[in-house]
């Protein structure tokens, strides 16, 4: 995915961690604002340091941008989303982080329907 689709400053991350907007299981969580100038859904992933090392950390980090990738056509314009994730994903392969994270976008409602 573009890097376009990335949220990069802080400012705008802090502001979307303190509105609270909130959806989330064992695995990710994922908070959610309103773009009000934007025309594209951007995003953002945070992995701590708990989660493991560097290596874990990218891998993580790329499998779910892959997955959000797979449905950027079908997320809602105008929305800032961050996806945080757990250390407990750690032991979950592709297909189950995927499921899983669909399910969550599902329920947060960033996109209409997920097919897949």
């Amino acid at each position: 995915m573009d890097k376009r689709y990335r949220i990069k400053k802080n400012s705008e991350i802090d502001a979307i961690f303190k509105l609270k907007k909130v959806k989330g299981d064992s695995c990710f969580a994922v908070y959610q604002s309103d773009d009000p100038q934007g025309t594209n859904v951007r995003f953002a992933i945070s992995i701590g340091k708990k989660y493991g090392n560097a290596v874990f950390r990218n891998l993580a980090k790329r499998r779910v941008r892959m997955i959000v990738e797979e449905f950027k056509d079908q997320f809602i314009k105008n929305k800032l989303f961050i996806i945080v994730v757990k250390p407990s994903v750690r032991d979950l392969s592709y297909q189950e982080m995927k499921s899983k994270l669909t399910l969550l976008i599902q329920k947060s409602k960033l996109t209409e329907k997920i097919n897949g």
